[in-house]
This record gives structure tokens, C-alpha cells and sequence, in this order.
């Protein structure tokens, strides 16, 4: 296992004899980028500029064009794949298959030709997510990997979102704050349920939401918030879904109905933080249950679990281990 599967000091998850994901590993002839969350693009740059190959959906190339338009990501070194489509370097294959997380989102599988089989979830929802099913090593996100982040809900959280936010509207422009990703997938949420309000927000989260719609996502009227109509429908706060990034939270519609989406509450789907602010539960990663869930469909000789990006790994480790029959050991220690 510590030769075919492991998460370095630094960040990287090094598959087999040839890959490394989601961060740089100068050993390492090829960059797998599963996602375009910048926890999972470190050292990218280095990466590019290095000559490695790096491979990633085309979604993923998009979005991190968007959000850090600064890296060359046209100058050769990137390789585009579908899901399910297969690159070949000296023995091994390297194939990504779809994570539910944030568009573009892979996971990641290394064989050899000596029928070894080593894979890295990446960050995924359990439910829409096929298992990588009976790896020889086999290294999973741990973002709630402990006990205690369990989503027991017995609603809807999507449908009480809608609710909630059509409720709101007839009061005037409700505020939605959340990350690159999980925004748009709020405005498809609300899309699907039929809510025909202008979609406001600024350029960013903007640029991200037109690469979101030009891969298949149904998001539709968007308007920013520089442009005469957005003005107007914010400054007289008319109904209208307004939609920003969290880290501006305490700056933008402060007199208005908030409502920010967070994965990191486990009490209850929705709770009132402000006079006129709520909390849902919207999460784009699986809960410890869900992560205990996908191991076991999985069905792997070993678990890995990333100990770099959260504090959580060494928990979900021994858990799996206990819970599982599987051995199981957190990387970094």
C-alpha cells in the first residue's frame, strides 16, 4: 500500500509508479487535477510550468480558467478527458470516473499490467458516485470523517431550500452565499423547482455560472450586478435571487433575507444565524456515514485516507478499520 498509494507532506496523492493528484510531486511524470476547488490545485502552477502532463476534465480546465485565469493552461501541457476515457503511459492506465462534487469532478483509477488496481476518490457525494470497486489500494476524502458529521435529516433540504427562498422573495432580493460550485448548484435547484426571478451576481460568480451552463447545467437569466438591470433590481431590492461568494458575506446584503449553504452543519437542515439570515445544510461532499457507505460498495484490500486537506483522516482511518475489517492508515501521519 505505501508504494501504490499514498498522500505525501505536501499534498499529493501519488497513484502507482506514475501519477500524482491534486498537488505537485516533481517524481512524477503525470498531474491529475480532480477538481477545480483550490485545495486540490496545489502547486498547479509548478506543475505546468514543469512540463508534466496534466490531466483533468475539460469542465475543470474551464472553471479553473475562470477563477485563476493566470495559469497558462493553454500552452500544451494540459490533456482533456471524458469520463471513462483511458490514458496510457508505460504500463499503467489512467482512467477518471465521475465524482458527484462540483462540475468536472473526478475520481481517479491507475492499472497496471499486472492487473493492480489503485484509485483516489477525490471529493464526492456517495449517492452520485460509481464505486471503484475492488482496488487494491483505495484513497478516500475525509472531510467528515469523524462520527459526529452525520446528516441524519428527515426533510428534503433541497426542497426546504426552494421553499424557503420562494417564502423570502415576496419580502424582496433574497441573498444566497456559498462557494464556486455549490452556488451554481443552488441556481439549478431553484431552476428545477421553477423559479423564474432574475438570477443576480457579480462577474466572477458570473463567469463561473456561464461555464457551468455551457457543460450542461440549466441556470438561466443571469444578470450581473454591474450591468443597469442588476443595479436596479439589488437597490431597490426587488425579488430576485442574489448570489455571492461566502468571503463576502459580511459585506453585501446585510438589510436584506440571507441564506448562506454550508456542509458543516450537522444539528439540524436549516438554522436561523441572524435576524434575517439562515443556515441550510446543502453539503457537496458525503457525510461519515456516506464515506463509510462508498468503502464498503468499494470493497478495497486498503484504505488510504487524505490527512493533508482535513484534520478528520486519522479518525475515518481507524473507523473504517473498526467498523469495516478493512486495514486502513491516514497519510500524511
Amino acid at each position: 500500500m505505501s508504494e501504490k498509494a499514498v498522500v505525501t507532506q505536501r499534498g499529493a496523492v501519488l497513484l502507482g509508479d506514475s501519477v500524482a493528484c491534486d498537488a505537485f510531486d516533481a517524481d512524477r511524470p503525470l498531474r491529475v487535477v480532480t477538481h477545480a476547488h483550490a485545495d486540490h490545485l496545489v502547486g498547479l502552477r509548478r506543475s505546468l510550468r514543469s512540463g508534466k502532463r496534466v490531466l483533468m476534465t475539460a469542465a475543470t480546465r474551464d472553471l479553473i480558467g475562470v477563477v485563476n485565469g493566470s495559469l497558462p493552461l493553454d500552452d500544451g501541457s494540459v490533456e482533456l478527458l471524458d469520463y471513462g476515457e483511458t490514458v496510457e503511459y508505460g504500463d499503467e492506465r489512467v482512467t477518471l470516473v465521475k465524482a458527484d462534487h462540483i462540475l468536472g469532478a473526478a475520481q481517479v483509477l491507475v492499472e497496471d499490467s499486472e492487473g493492480s488496481r489503485v484509485a483516489y476518490t477525490g471529493d464526492f457525494r456517495v449517492d452520485g458516485t460509481e464505486p471503484l470497486v475492488d482496488c487494491d489500494a483505495l484513497v478516500v476524502e475525509a472531510t467528515y470523517g469523524s462520527p459526529s458529521f452525520k446528516r441524519a435529516f428527515k426533510v428534503d433540504v433541497r426542497e426546504l431550500l426552494v421553499s424557503m427562498v420562494e417564502k423570502r422573495l415576496s419580502a424582496g432580493t433574497v441573498y444566497v452565499f456559498g462557494y464556486y460550485g455549490k452556488l451554481q448548484e443552488v441556481m439549478q435547484i431553484l431552476r428545477r423547482a421553477d423559479v423564474c426571478v432574475p438570477f443576480v451576481m457579480p462577474e466572477r460568480v458570473f463567469n463561473v455560472s456561464q461555464v457551468c451552463e455551457a457543460h450542461g447545467m440549466q441556470l438561466g437569466g443571469l444578470t450581473l450586478s454591474t450591468e443597469k438591470e442588476g443595479r436596479e433590481l439589488l437597490d431597490g431590492d426587488l425579488p430576485c435571487v442574489a448570489f455571492y461568494h461566502m468571503n463576502t458575506r459580511k459585506k453585501v446584503g446585510l438589510d436584506s433575507s440571507r441564506i448562506c449553504v454550508s456542509g458543516w452543519e450537522f444539528r439540524s437542515p436549516c438554522r436561523q444565524i441572524g435576524e434575517r439570515e439562515h443556515l441550510v445544510a446543502l453539503s457537496d461532499h458525503s457525510d461519515f456515514c456516506g464515506l463509510l457507505e462508498y468503502v464498503k460498495r468499494c470493497n478495497p484490500k486498503r484504505v488510504v485516507t487524505d490527512n493533508y486537506r482535513v484534520s478528520h483522516g486519522a479518525t475515518l482511518a481507524r473507523e473504517i478499520s473498526r467498523r469495516l475489517g478493512i486495514p486502513a492508515v491516514a497519510m500524511p501521519r
